[in-house]
């Protein structure tokens, strides 16, 4: 049986701000039990609910040194699902309200955790075949394991995966002080390593010391590689390409199926949705105050709110939206301009805009359920997970071509009666709204083939079973 650690910064149900707590909580329920013996370390945050500390089962606790500073660690277990997961205890480093704060903190606390992560493995005594690394909060742990880590036995045959969520996001701080926090020596500090435009780069040397490096979809991993979207670093995706791969990410069929979901109006599934659907939007908009109507084209928004986005296509175009039988519904926070932006619009269009400027997972259940269509006007998205919940959902994607978009939205093609949603390549708005107008016209003037378009979309597959036998067969190529 092989063993593999995941590591990362959060996990549902533990500890989440965005899609990485999906994946890292999702992934391993789905990986093949009798072959691999998964297991996730985590930071014993605060904020962890207390029904899971509770819960916790005390192990051991020991320091360690992290360059001139002696810290304490403790370490906590608790089986969740049919899956072991560690904790990494230290209340310096993981008190506070969030699990990120500013980022010359994070940058120590996820040195520390990372190094801790490793010293804790022989006195757990669990040697993983492979430790799976998430984003750059991890990006110490190849980069440890190759230094001073590889003068112990036990640690000689590890390898490691890198997985990158999002590039944009890499843990860049001075080279300074990165030495002094991890106590690296110079040598790490070239631009073949860590060093990367006059700064420390703990992205970077996770990838440069990985033994494999992964991305959230195929398109993604070819993006990459160009100026564009390698976000300074496509020279050395290019320079890795032999060892990068993309695994779309999957959503968990449990958590999202129409058809048992307690926090919809109605529940109903392929065979149904024609009859049931209908009724989750006339609730939606009455909870939301917005005009009744079946024939109101219903747009809904689950996302963070921020130019990665999109959003600067929709700010150009939402005046022309709003004007017409259109009703958007927004659900998210994020940067000020764009929050105030859809709490302006709900003030001026009360019956056609509902504005949700917080996060809900019931409001977000309830807007994959009942909307018509589902809108992802993105400038990158490594994967993205809404559009494949909408697909669940029976809400048809309109998104731009990038990323995981397009490997997982198929465009409608009206004359061979194929796709499961509605695209657009250039990133440019008014293409994004003469695109929801086409999707608008199908909808009211061709309801059979809308009703088509949303079969085929129920009908795909993007549950983990499909990714985790990917992912089974790159742990059994490392391991060899």
């Amino acid at each position: 049986m092989k063993s593999v650690l995941y590591m990362a910064s959060e996990c549902v149900p533990f500890i989440k701000t965005g899609g990485l707590a999906d994946v890292v909580g999702s992934l391993p329920k789905y990986i093949n039990k009798e072959e691999f013996d998964i297991r996730v370390m985590l930071p014993k945050y605060k904020v962890i609910p207390e029904v899971f500390k509770e819960k916790m089962i005390y192990k051991t606790n020991f320091y360690m040194d992290l360059s001139w500073r002696s810290q304490y660690i403790g370490l906590f277990e608790l089986e969740y699902s049919g899956i072991i997961f560690y904790f990494i205890d230290n209340e310096f480093y993981f008190t506070g309200n969030t699990p990120y704060g500013n980022i010359y903190e994070d940058i120590e606390k996820f040195a520390f955790y990372c190094k801790a992560c490793l010293s804790a493995l022989p006195i757990l005594g669990f040697k993983p075949e492979i430790i799976h690394c998430h984003d750059w909060q991890t990006g110490l742990l190849p980069v440890y394991l190759k230094d001073r880590f590889m003068e112990n036995e036990f640690y000689k045959d590890i390898k490691t995966i890198m997985t990158i969520h999002n590039l944009k996001f890499q843990g860049v701080w001075d080279v300074n002080t990165i030495k002094d926090i991890t106590g690296l020596s110079d040598y790490y500090f070239t631009p073949d390593k860590l060093e990367a435009y006059g700064n420390a780069n703990y992205l970077k040397g996770g990838i440069v010391y990985a033994d494999y490096i992964t991305t959230v979809s195929k398109s993604y991993s070819e993006e990459i590689k160009t100026p564009f979207y390698g976000e300074g670093l496509d020279g050395l995706m290019r320079a890795r390409s032999n060892d990068l791969t993309g695994i779309v990410n999957g959503i968990d069929y449990e958590e999202y199926n129409p058809m048992t979901d307690p926090l919809i109006y109605h529940n109903y599934d392929q065979t149904n949705f024609r009859k049931l659907k209908i009724k989750n939007k006339r609730d939606l908009q009455e909870e939301l105050g917005l005009a009744a109507g079946d024939k109101k084209f219903m747009i809904g928004i689950v996302s963070r709110l921020t130019d990665q986005k999109g959003f600067d296509l929709i700010d150009s175009i939402i005046e022309e939206l709003c004007s017409e039988d259109t009703q958007l519904v927004v659900l998210g926070t994020g940067e000020q301009k764009y929050e105030n932006l859809f709490r302006h619009y709900a003030w001026k269009y009360g019956d056609r805009v509902s504005a949700n400027i917080y996060y809900s997972d019931e409001r977000a259940h309830k807007i994959y359920a009942g909307c018509d269509a589902f809108l992802m006007p993105s400038l990158f998205e490594p994967c993205g997970l809404s559009q494949l919940i909408s697909l669940r959902y029976g809400t048809v994607p309109i998104v731009r071509e990038t990323g995981g978009l397009r490997d997982t939205v198929e465009p409608y093609n009206e004359f061979e009666k194929t796709g499961t949603g509605f695209s657009f390549t250039n990133y440019n708005a008014h293409e994004m709204l003469f695109v929801i107008r086409y999707a608008k016209n199908i909808y009211f003037n061709a309801r059979k083939e809308w009703n088509k378009l949303i079969d085929r979309g129920m009908s795909k597959d993007f549950s983990w079973n499909n990714s985790a036998k990917l992912y089974e067969e790159l742990y059994k190529k490392i391991g060899l």
